[in-house]
């Protein structure tokens, strides 16, 4: 089964409204340990901006800074504000609370995010993912993965009896041995099990009966859609 966002965020979310002031914002980071606050509206919980350490660090960058030529106006960079609305960061990213890991994973590398809030189908906030929440998959034990390789992948999505596939998992890392039915099939079982929550790496020494490399193979019901370059095998 995999894991969504909803399974490793934070529920209890520090907030502020847009006119909460600049001291609090700096005092509610400190306090509580975290680098960003979700700013949400007022008697509601849908997000409008973040205010992160940096945003809060504008301030700072200009202190003591050479004022512009004469006739020149500051950059407008937040450092002048005085709420959480002047110096957040508007349009916030958010993630939905039925995203994928990967999928949370992908949305913060493409924008450079450390944090991401999670908001529900209504837009209102409902938690907050961090990149070290999303790292939570890679604690799960070794039993838990192999369950999930014999139950999901194997039984459940592929219909083969786990008994016919050796599955030993050390430290996240999968190594699957034995013989089933086709080479396309032994492609495919080692794409699904690299997608199980936690999986490190995979060992792949499964033989086949018979080499069906120039038949389509169409996928059971309810797994992934490979690529055509995935279904292709090695």
């Amino acid at each position: 089964m995999s894991w969504t966002v909803a399974d490793v965020m934070t529920r209890e979310v520090v907030v502020v409204e847009p006119d909460e002031d600049f001291k609090t914002c700096a005092r509610l980071l400190r306090s509580n340990r975290i680098s960003a606050l979700p700013v949400v509206e007022p008697r509601s919980r849908r997000v409008v901006g973040v205010v992160s350490e940096s945003d809060l660090l504008a301030k700072e960058r200009r202190r003591g800074a050479k004022p512009p030529f004469l006739g020149l106006r500051w950059e407008d960079d937040g450092s002048g504000g005085r709420t959480a609305g002047d110096v957040m960061t508007s349009s916030a990213v958010c993630v939905s609370v039925t995203a994928t890991i990967p999928e949370a994973a992908r949305l913060m590398y493409r924008e450079g995010v450390k944090r991401l809030p999670v908001i529900d189908a209504k837009g209102d906030l409902v938690g907050i993912v961090s990149r070290s929440d999303l790292l939570k998959t890679f604690l799960r034990s070794d039993e838990s993965i192999k369950e999930d390789i014999a139950e999901d992948v194997l039984r459940n999505s592929l219909s083969i009896d786990p008994r016919t596939v050796g599955v030993e998992v050390d430290r996240g890392v999968v190594r699957l041995s034995g013989t089933i039915e086709s080479r396309s099939l032994v492609a495919l079982v080692e794409r699904m099990v690299a997608r199980v929550e936690g999986t490190v790496a995979v060992e792949n020494k499964l033989g086949y009966r018979f080499d069906d490399a120039r038949i389509r193979v169409e996928e059971p019901p309810g797994s992934l859609q490979l690529s055509a370059q995935e279904r292709s095998p090695r």
